[in-house]
């Protein structure tokens, strides 16, 4: 049976780099799409047509990721991945708190960066029940580490991480005992679009960050029964 995957956040970035791994990997990969108009999904998808679907997914929507989850559900009999790798910023979130807060955009962040995961999970979890490999990976960060936190800013950025740390521990507690595994994962400091125009003074490109992801979300880990976040040099991180 060939595995399978779902990636969220698949049109450009992290998420597009990673199906294209999966895909050199001889995986069937269905890609969360959230931009349309955005063109490098669909050129990878003409040269990857048999082993490549473009699903239009918005985390932020339950309406829209049910609708995902049907439509993969047609196609699909298991999901063995899923890649929760869909997420945003602002530059809203550099604010002090000596300044007015756009609470309306930290409501956008937690609602993508957070509750998304939980909905593609729910949503995907009857696929995931009949895959094989039951691998749940989320793209998180160390900016939700809270032990660790040293900004004088980032509210909304780095709350919505560290609660998807907490929300990714519950479900590891629920889905652990049924034979899930579990990455949770700081891909380090990328040159991506988070924040509408791509950054060019991170340390990685998106393709880099991918090449040291994959085999982090891949491999077997020895210590399956506990849940770490790890980086992209494999070093575990307090959260």
């Amino acid at each position: 049976m060939q595995r399978t995957a779902l990636v969220t956040g698949a049109d450009r970035g992290l998420g597009l780099a990673l199906v294209e791994g999966l895909l050199d990997r001889g995986w069937r990969v269905f890609a969360g799409q959230y931009m349309a108009e955005w063109p490098a999904l669909g050129e990878l998808a003409e040269r990857h047509a048999k082993a490549l679907a473009i699903v239009p997914l918005d985390v932020g929507s339950i309406a829209s990721v049910q609708a995902a989850a049907a439509a993969v559900t047609r196609e699909a009999g298991h999901l063995d991945l899923i890649i929760s790798n869909a997420g945003v910023s602002s530059p809203a979130m550099k604010r002090p708190i000596s300044e007015a807060q756009d609470y309306e955009e930290m409501h956008r962040l937690y609602d993508v960066n957070t509750l998304g995961s939980l909905r593609v999970v729910e949503a995907f979890l009857p696929l995931m029940a009949q895959g094989e490999l039951k691998r749940l990976c989320f793209v998180s960060s160390e900016a939700g580490s809270i032990t660790t936190a040293r900004r004088t800013s980032w509210y909304s950025y780095c709350m919505s991480k560290a609660a998807l740390n907490m929300a990714v521990k519950i479900m590891f507690n629920d889905l652990h005992p049924e034979g899930y595994t579990f990455r949770l994962y700081h891909p380090g400091w990328m040159r991506t679009y988070m924040s509408g125009t791509k950054g060019t003074a991170a340390d990685l490109e998106p393709e880099e960050a991918a090449a040291k992801a994959l085999p982090i979300f891949l491999n077997a880990r020895a210590d399956e029964d506990r849940l770490v976040m790890v980086d992209y040099c494999g070093v575990e991180w307090p959260f």
